[in-house]
């Protein structure tokens, strides 16, 4: 293909894209470039379908490349890009969460979508520059999608609307947005909010629409002059005489699977009993395995259509639930604090049959996890983990390290915490939150947030407020003119409803927000109603949790590290650390407390231990402490000289005491008053333009 150049200034930045042969071998390749960072986006389907798969086998990924930023990995042993960070896996996802919508959901062909970070300014964040890129190479190609699609950043900053800000102007923002969607539909958003009001995150959502809208069209022109055709895909349809006959056999048994007890039990079962019906009604001698393994398919995806059927029409006729709950109604709720004895905090949340146990470990700044990225390296002293092992869904897996489902929950909820911790210099300690999830049936993430508020607070670390999470869902009509709103989604109505919006904040406002759709998206009209029936469950959610503990307790638990912090002059820092830090092993050494040391002179001393951390603490300002004149000393004589002597009143440091200061008459000899060795009380007199510190001896005497 000839060399095509198109270029779009979205909010005062130019977004420019060239399409040529570059990656030939794709079915379509872009390359996006903002300012000086670049992007390549590369779509590819294969040619056949997956055998054995029963979902739509798309995949996204985002690659980071070091050599983007100008930069070599920082391992001493390992210089090549591995494992991609947590960072990259999460805006793989958020692409995902973006494209995915607008895919065929029979589609069983493998399509695999690939970013690829080529160069990086360090001012325009490459995530939705992919997505933007990525929704222009599905539109050209062959690749059967229902796009374009649109997303961007939108920041509030002192009450200003920014878009696409750099990371400069991103830095203490009031809430910051990324939402992506179709013409007039929004079908994925990220929120990160320090408890922004709901009324002022749907303005700046609505902000957006308009300049969605026009990156949109802008894909269209491009996408009418140089898109190939969609390729045609044919899908495999049962006869209607088979849909008929499965149909028929549901109909007696799925009312009471999807209304009574626990459906998933119930719809495990009844998928048993439709294979037992397969195998006696169609199952003949002349019907292959291969054939059978096909109805079978063929007849679990009916049952997956007859069960939306109906979870859509009971909600929309008559506000049924499988559950029997109101639509707005919230599972009972179980919230305990203290559930272990030796954690430094620990609190249970427990909403349905969905259990998150949440444990806080407090740890000194030498505990703050390093991060190394293509974007910049750094220190956290906050992380939240998530663990979903296979029992909480009643299955049997291997326990290996987390996926990228995992590291998603985990980030969602910590960003919902993030803005209530306290910052270092109020609270100097390493803070790490581990959710593990007992039993899941809906909304593990909220349910995270909650038990981790609870837990934060246990474990004595002052907060400002408790923060909960709620699930929202939705079910929308046939002509998506009707719909109804969903509080506390599980099992079913999270599978087959249409929407997955997740909203945890304060009392005041959000902290942390994610939404997914299964349709085209929502309208404006749609999302306010879901955030305000959000906000109702989440007061609610939180005055339960307040029955459990209101306040952070005013002290740590008792088996958790002390940190104590002292400011020094920065100047005395080689004083503290000595030669090949001779000084500061021998204080480790011999009272068994951690230091780290900024450069700004801050000196944090960490135990467990208060006589260990006095001890240290006393050391080290013994150390640093500087003279003032009128001070007196207990000195050791280091030195004797013809003009006077010189004393030794802190370890390392000295003044000389004058021979016309040791005594208060005239002295012949130095040595007739003082000699090596001998321990003398001395003044501080004054200390000259150059430091150094003059002492009297007689003066120390007529004050005594």
């Amino acid at each position: 293909m000839q060399l095509k150049e198109y270029s779009l200034d979205i909010g005062g930045k130019e977004l420019k894209i060239k399409i040529s042969r570059l990656a030939e071998r794709t079915n379509a390749s872009v390359l996006a470039q903002m300012g000086e960072t670049v992007v390549l986006v590369t779509c590819v389907m294969a040619g056949k379908p997956r055998e054995g798969v029963d979902y739509l086998p798309l995949s996204v990924d985002y690659e980071e490349k070091f050599y983007a930023a100008g930069k070599i990995k920082g391992s001493r042993f390992i210089k090549r890009e591995g494992r991609p960070s947590d960072d990259a896996i999460l805006t793989g996802r958020l692409i995902d969460r973006s494209l995915r919508p607008l895919f065929d959901q029979r589609i069983r062909q493998e399509i695999q979508t690939v970013a690829t970070v080529l160069s990086f300014d360090a001012e325009n964040d490459p995530d939705v520059i992919s997505l933007v890129a990525s929704s222009l190479a599905l539109s050209i190609s062959d690749i059967p999608w229902q796009g374009p699609i649109a997303g961007l950043r939108v920041i509030s900053k002192g009450g200003k609307l920014i878009i696409n800000p750099n990371y400069s102007e991103r830095e203490n923002n009031d809430f910051e947005i990324i939402v992506a969607g179709a013409e007039n539909k929004i079908n994925m958003l990220e929120i990160k909010g320090n408890e922004a009001p709901e009324d002022k995150v749907l303005e700046a959502i609505s902000y957006s629409q308009p300049v969605l809208k026009e990156i949109i069209s802008w894909q269209k022109k491009i996408q009418e002059e140089i898109g190939e055709k969609k390729m045609d895909i044919s899908f495999e349809s049962p006869s209607s005489e088979f849909s008929e006959a499965v149909r028929s056999f549901l109909s007696e048994h799925l009312e009471k699977a999807v209304y009574t007890g626990n459906q998933i039990n119930k719809l495990t079962q009844i998928k048993e009993e439709l294979l037992y019906f397969l195998k006696a009604n169609f199952n003949g001698e002349k019907t292959s395995n291969d054939e059978f393994k096909k109805l079978s398919r063929q007849a679990e995806n009916i049952l997956d259509g007859e069960v939306d059927r109906l979870i859509h029409e009971n909600i929309l006729k008559s506000d049924k639930r499988p559950d029997g709950r109101k639509l707005d109604e919230v599972r009972e709720l179980i919230c305990q604090v203290d559930i272990l004895p030796r954690t430094h905090g620990s609190a249970l949340f427990v909403r349905g049959s969905t259990q998150a146990l949440a444990i806080t470990t407090l740890g000194g700044p030498g505990d703050e996890q390093l991060f190394e990225t293509m974007e910049g390296e750094g220190k956290k002293h906050f992380m939240l983990h998530y663990n979903f092992p296979p029992f909480s869904v009643g299955e049997t897996k291997p326990l290996r390290g987390p996926g990228r489902r995992e590291i998603g929950h985990g980030a969602l909820a910590e960003k919902s915490i993030a803005a209530l911790i306290p910052p270092k210099e109020k609270f100097p300690y390493t803070i790490r939150l581990v959710s593990e999830i007992l039993s899941s049936n809906g909304s593990s993430s909220m349910a995270s947030v909650c038990a981790s508020s609870m837990s934060l607070m246990a474990a004595g670390v002052p907060i400002k407020n408790a923060v909960a999470g709620i699930a929202m869902g939705l079910v929308l009509g046939p002509n998506s003119k009707t719909y109804k709103i969903l509080t506390d989604i599980q099992g079913p109505e999270d599978h087959h409803g249409d929407m997955d919006l997740k909203i945890a904040g304060t009392a005041n406002g959000i902290t942390g927000a994610q939404m997914d759709v299964k349709i085209e998206g929502l309208t404006m009209d749609v999302l306010t109603a879901s955030f305000a029936q959000a906000k109702k469950a989440r007061l609610e959610i939180l005055a339960k949790m307040n029955e459990a503990i209101a306040d952070s307790r005013p002290d740590l638990a008792p088996h958790a590290p002390r940190v104590h912090t002292l400011q020094i002059n920065p100047e005395k820092i080689r004083d503290v650390i000595g030669a090949g830090g001779k000084v500061i092993n021998k204080i480790i050494d011999e009272t068994g407390v951690a230091i780290d040391i900024e450069d700004s002179g801050i000196i944090f001393i960490t135990s467990p231990d208060k006589e260990a951390a006095d001890k240290a603490i006393s050391w080290i300002e013994s150390l640093t402490h500087e003279p003032k004149p009128g001070e007196l000393f207990q000195g050791k004589v280091s030195r004797i000289f013809d003009f006077g002597a010189m004393v030794e009143i802190l370890p390392g440091q000295e003044g000389l005491v004058h021979i016309s200061e040791l005594a208060p008459y005239r002295v012949r000899k130095v040595s007739d008053i003082v000699k090596i060795g001998d321990i003398i009380p001395v003044k501080v007199k004054n200390i000259d333009d150059m430091g150094r510190v003059n002492l009297s001896l007689k003066d120390a005497q007529n004050q005594k």
